[in-house]
C-alpha cells in the first residue's frame, strides 16, 4: 500500500467559510493555509470555483465531516469515490476524517457520534482506514471528537484507541485540543493524561500528530458544547501550550495548527487574530 505523506501544510491556517469567500478571492489575506470541509466541494459550482482559484495560492487541507468512518451500517463507498475525485483535483497537503460514526439503517444522522472504544470497533476502524488510504494513496488523519456520553462497555481511552489505529495502519492523528478540554470537563477525563499517551506514541512514530485544531466552545449548565462559535478559551490556549511543550522535543517541525470557526462566524480579521496568537505560541 502506497501512503504518501505530504508536508506542504505548515504554520497556522483557518477554515475557509462562505462569508469569507469574497475577501479571500479579492485580497488573498495572509494566512499559511486553508482547511475546507470536503463534502462542500464534491460537486461543481460556486464553492468549487472558489477553491479551485484559492488552491493556487494556499496549501489546502481536506477535512471530512460526513463519512462516519466507524459506521457499521451506512458506510458509503460512493462517498469515498467522491472524496477520491476531489483529492485528485485539489492535491491536498492533508486529508482528515473524524473518529466517529453517523449512519444506520439507511439514514445519515448528520452528527459526529462517539465510537464505543472496544476491540471490535478498533478492528473495524483499522480496516476502514486501510481501505481509505489505499484508495487515496495518501495518509489520512483521524480526529478525536467531543462527546456528551461514554459507553459502559468502553475498554480503553480515546487516545489509546487512536494510538492503536496509528500503529496498525500508519495513519496520523488530528489532535483537537478544544475537544480534549470539552471531554475533560464533561467526563472528568484528564486531558494531560491523554497528552502523555500521545507523547509515548510520538517516541516511536515521530510524525503521528499531523495537525492540531483550536476552537471555541459554549458553556452550559449541563456541560460544554463544542460549537466552534467563539474565540479559543483561555483554558484551551493553556492546554495547547502544554501540548506544544510536550510534543516539540520529538517533532522535526512545528505541528500545523488550525483555527476552526463554524457558527456565528465573525469578520475574517477575528480568525486571523486568533491565528496570529497561535503562531506566536509555536516554537
Amino acid at each position: 500500500m502506497l501512503i504518501q505523506k505530504n508536508h506542504d501544510i505548515t504554520g497556522v491556517g483557518v477554515g475557509l467559510r462562505v462569508p469569507h469567500y469574497r475577501e479571500f478571492m479579492e485580497h488573498r489575506p495572509a494566512v499559511d493555509w486553508l482547511e475546507v470541509h470536503s463534502e462542500n466541494y464534491f460537486g461543481d459550482g460556486v464553492d468549487w470555483h472558489v477553491l479551485e482559484s484559492l488552491r493556487a495560492d494556499y496549501p489546502i487541507s481536506l477535512h471530512g465531516v460526513g463519512l462516519g468512518i466507524g459506521s457499521v451500517q451506512g458506510y458509503s463507498e460512493q462517498h469515498i469515490q467522491k472524496l477520491h475525485t476531489l483529492a485528485q483535483r485539489v492535491q491536498p497537503g492533508l486529508i482528515s476524517e473524524h473518529l466517529c460514526w453517523g449512519s444506520i439503517a439507511g439514514r445519515h444522522l448528520n452528527d459526529l457520534l462517539p465510537m464505543p472504544l472496544i476491540s471490535s470497533a478498533l478492528e473495524l476502524v483499522c480496516q476502514r482506514v486501510d481501505q481509505l488510504q489505499t484508495i487515496l494513496k495518501q495518509r489520512i488523519l483521524l480526529e478525536n471528537v467531543s462527546t456528551y456520553l461514554r459507553f459502559n462497555a468502553d475498554e480503553m481511552s480515546e487516545t489509546v484507541f487512536l494510538a492503536q489505529v496509528v500503529k496498525r495502519t500508519g495513519c496520523g492523528i488530528l489532535l483537537d485540543i478544544n475537544n480534549l478540554y470539552v471531554n475533560q470537563v464533561n467526563h472528568a477525563e484528564s486531558a494531560t493524561e491523554a497528552l502523555a499517551t500521545l507523547v509515548q506514541l510520538i517516541q516511536s512514530h515521530s510524525d503521528c500528530i499531523g495537525e492540531i485544531h483550536l476552537a471555541g466552545h459554549c458553556v452550559t449548565e449541563l456541560g460544554l458544547v463544542d460549537n466552534h462559535g467563539s474565540r479559543v478559551a483561555p483554558e484551551v490556549w493553556a492546554l495547547y501550550a502544554t501540548a506544544l511543550g510536550l510534543f516539540t522535543p520529538y517533532s522535526a517541525a512545528p505541528i500545523p495548527t488550525l483555527i476552526e470557526w463554524d457558527t456565528d462566524i465573525p469578520a475574517l480579521s477575528v480568525l486571523l487574530d486568533e491565528a496570529s496568537h497561535a503562531r506566536g505560541m509555536m516554537p
